[in-house]
């Protein structure tokens, strides 16, 4: 039987509890000006890190979504970072109200682990898909076929967290890492992939189909 799980990433306990922690003071000290906005953002960190579970149908081979939010890039590109080659590039926006729970888009085995120190823009802007922090990891799917997913750092989110290795086996809808406080995560699949999803549309990690390697 599967156990019963508290919803929410651990990684968010030690905020919760400051927040809750100030929030609990003010109030007892009758400082009702700063008890209720100290009760509106530990309201807003809980539902920042909540961890719904999520069912995967592990029967299917689409790359399924590793993050929440909303499709922003789907086009070609010359990737000279982790493959050298012309790939498909789908980017996803998680806004600060998304899950930001990351899963695994395919069952494979992890081949390297791509560290890059940048900067903080904004996720979603020119510069941001430039210059900002990220974390990259190349996947080798069982088929055979390689792709990336990348965790970039927002104007906000200011930490990045992955719990992969090189030569780790994952399995497609496992939980990888988070990244607090919004954000964006890349995908770089083969060019010749099949895209199940279109600019502006909203998906669900562990969930939405967002292509095909074939």
């Amino acid at each position: 039987m599967t156990q019963p799980r508290i919803p929410l990433a651990r990684e968010g306990y030690p905020f919760i509890a400051f927040a809750a922690f100030v929030t609990l003071i003010t109030a007892i000290l009758g400082y009702e000006f700063l008890a209720w906005p100290a009760l509106f953002i530990t309201t807003f960190i809980v539902a920042f890190f909540r961890d719904p579970e999520r069912m995967t149908d592990a029967s299917d081979e689409k790359l399924i979504s590793p993050a929440d939010g909303k499709i922003i890039i789907i086009e070609e590109v010359f990737d000279d970072i982790y493959f050298q080659e012309q790939v498909l590039k789908i980017s996803i926006f998680m806004n600060v109200f998304n899950v930001h729970v990351n899963r695994i888009p395919i069952d494979g085995i992890v081949e390297k682990i791509v560290y890059k120190p940048g900067q903080f823009y904004s996720a979603d802007s020119n510069k941001g898909a430039l210059l900002n922090e990220r974390c990259g990891v190349i996947l080798r799917a069982k088929s055979g076929e390689r792709m990336a997913f990348v965790q970039v750092a927002g104007l906000i989110a200011r930490r990045i967290v992955n719990w992969l290795e090189p030569g780790d086996t994952v399995q497609r809808g496992k939980r990888f890492g988070l990244i607090r406080f919004g954000s964006r995560v890349d995908l770089y699949v083969p060019a010749t992939s099949t895209v199940h999803v279109k600019l502006g549309q909203k998906v669900r990690a562990g969930q939405t189909a967002i292509a095909s390697f074939h």
